[in-house]
């Protein structure tokens, strides 16, 4: 499995909830290779890590979620890691 891990700041703390409610959370969950998507925030940063069960799903994914980002945040950072233990 690997993982698309995003951090970004949000712009507008209320229009970005109800973006990702209803955009983000249902895009990435209906990406080919979804597994589980795990969303957070803290003040004016979130911080999602969203699995896929293959290396290419989540490149492929984070190709996607990096172009139709809404505008109520700013991603600072996205990566593809290697997901080595759950529990």
């Amino acid at each position: 499995m690997h993982a698309v891990v995003v951090r970004l700041t949000i712009n507008d703390l209320p229009a970005d909830l109800d973006a990702l409610r209803e955009q983000v959370v249902p895009q990435a969950s209906r990406a080919p290779g979804f597994v589980t998507g795990y969303w957070t925030r803290k003040g004016n940063t979130g911080l999602s890590m969203i699995v896929f069960d293959s290396e290419a799903a989540a490149e492929a994914a984070a190709q996607t979620l990096t172009a139709s980002m809404p505008d109520v945040a700013s991603v600072e950072d996205i990566e593809v890691r290697e997901v080595v233990a759950l529990a």
